[in-house]
């Protein structure tokens, strides 16, 4: 058997987390997201923007505010010319006036639409969307004697890893000889299928993965699901049809539309479960006040917010970070419509 193993970027946590715990000082912030995927022409197409966006939100400023906006706007222009091609988002957060703040996150899923803030805090509401727009997930392709698994998030691999085992083959070989060989066929691909079952479920406990895609061919299946111990299959969202020879980028691409399918059933499930206990008293919790107010208590297990947002959303994402509360934007926004667009599963209450 050969196993191997690629580890690549760190998860976006971390620098969500950092953005969230700012602490507001006299300085503006500004939070720029730019969409850097390449026209036609190969380049990409934000200088418009900035030469508009860049002295529009100046006009308010004055002082020392102004001062750290100029250097903010000089430092932010530099960093742009340094950029690397491979990027086809970008969001970035600048606060020369306290204490030098510079923050970049780089991402391989282009942003929507160009946007800046000013603000005293970093305005995370765009890249939290598209942190749960392309959450972090395992996706497994499996035949008899080969493996692939990945972990894919925001638009990329974080980590590959491949077992092959040696393939066997049906011969034509008749009576005891062939049932014995066959026999033998069967006990190797089981053992191939442990081997995997080990490697998925070490991965899944290092990188804290809640949710597996798996696609394998009809020999491998009945195997799989017999070895998969009870916690890594209550993870499996999906079972698709892939080639083990799939190329990367369409394993990507079609593993993330089975999440979006699964994702589009399960918000209506958690704003239901939401709901209902909201209506009978219980742990839940709807609209922008209530809701604020369970987070700065510590109480809000899971945050539903619509994805098009609400009444301080930035508000909201950020105390949920901050309290490890799961964020959870929800895309069909009728849900949450006559509750004011957000509300909360509790931990407890008070």
């Amino acid at each position: 058997m050969e196993k191997t193993t690629t580890a690549l970027e760190t998860p976006l946590r971390q620098q969500l987390d950092r953005l969230a715990s700012y602490e507001a000082g006299e300085a503006p912030v500004i939070s720029l997201y730019l969409n850097m995927a390449p026209d036609e022409h190969g380049k990409a197409q934000y200088d418009q923007f900035l030469r508009k966006a860049f002295p529009e939100r100046m006009r308010t400023l004055k002082g020392d505010a102004r001062k750290s906006y100029e250097r903010d706007v000089e430092r932010i222009t530099e960093h742009l010319g340094n950029v690397p091609s491979s990027a086809n988002g970008l969001a970035l957060f600048a606060s020369s006036g306290n204490h030098d703040f510079f923050e970049v996150v780089q991402l391989e899923v282009p942003v929507e639409d160009h946007a800046i803030y000013v603000d005293r805090v970093p305005h995370l509401f765009p890249l939290v969307r598209l942190n749960d727009q392309n959450p972090r997930y395992a996706a497994l392709l499996l035949d008899t004697n080969s493996a692939r698994i990945f972990v894919f998030g925001l638009g990329t691999t974080e980590r590959r890893e491949r077992v092959e085992n040696v393939k066997t083959r049906r011969t034509m070989m008749g009576g005891w000889s062939q049932a014995r060989y066959q026999r033998h066929a069967d006990n190797f691909h089981k053992q191939h299928v442990r081997e995997v079952v080990d490697v998925l479920e070490r991965l899944v406990r290092d990188e804290k993965i809640n949710t597996i895609v798996v696609a394998c061919d009809e020999v491998a299946r009945p195997l799989l699901m017999e070895e998969l111990p009870k916690h890594l299959a209550e993870k499996i969202v999906d079972t698709i049809k892939l080639d083990i020879r799939t190329p990367e980028h369409e394993v990507l691409a079609q593993t993330m539309d089975a999440l979006r399918v699964h994702d589009a059933v399960t918000d209506a499930e958690h704003v239901e479960r939401m709901l209902g206990a909201w209506q009978k008293g219980d742990l839940g919790v709807v609209g922008v006040e209530d809701t604020l107010m369970a987070l700065e208590m510590g109480q809000v297990e899971e945050l539903l917010i619509s994805a098009t947002g609400c009444d301080r959303a930035d508000e909201l994402v950020a105390k949920a970070q901050q309290t490890s509360a799961v964020i959870r934007m929800i895309e069909d926004t009728s849900l949450l419509e006559e509750v004011g667009g957000c509300g909360a599963i509790l931990r407890f209450k008070i």
